[in-house]
């Protein structure tokens, strides 16, 4: 295959997940002005353990852009967008051109759980509804960490029993 090939059906999977990814978050998740519960995390992290972290932190930040403007829930804010490509890159980062193993899909998980939505997101969340941020911490530190291992386990299933026995096909 030609490399010009190749990189058009790195786009065309990258626009797919970001499909997805806007599919899974505004149509697909319960969502309440101070939390988002859906599996919009799965094509992000699957876009970027095919394509690396820069493929799926664009990927991410463009999906929020389109989701955001297609189907608003709130203002639009940039701060959730950077919160969407740390996301992506975090799981690139730890997954790109790995084997797969529960321990690579845990860890960028936790950072995205930890520090991008309980740190990030509840200061964006504070901004945006003018709320004290320390008000705005236990509903989203509860969720964020009751989500760890489910998202964990989902991420490793669909790395190890889909992607990865594809891999070849796909990209």
């Amino acid at each position: 295959m030609n490399n010009s090939s190749s990189k058009t059906k790195k786009m065309v999977l990258a626009a797919l997940f970001i499909a997805l990814q806007v599919v899974f978050a505004r149509m697909l998740s319960i969502n309440t002005p101070l939390l988002r519960i859906g599996f919009s995390f799965l094509p992000v992290a699957m876009c970027s353990i095919l394509l690396g972290p820069l493929a799926g932190g664009i990927a991410a930040a463009i999906g929020d852009i389109i989701g955001a403007t297609l189907f608003p829930t709130g203002p639009f804010f940039p701060g959730f967008t950077l919160s969407a490509f740390l996301s992506g890159a975090l799981y690139g980062l730890f997954t790109y051109r790995r084997a797969p193993s529960f321990i690579s899909a845990l860890i960028p998980v936790v950072i995205n759980n930890v520090f991008v939505n309980i740190v990030m997101g509840t200061f964006w969340l504070s901004i945006i509804l003018n709320k004290g941020y320390i008000a705005l911490l236990p509903g989203r530190v509860t969720k964020n960490l009751l989500l760890i291992p489910i998202e964990a386990g989902m991420i490793f299933f669909f790395w190890k029993y889909v992607i990865k026995p594809n891999e070849a096909r796909i990209v």
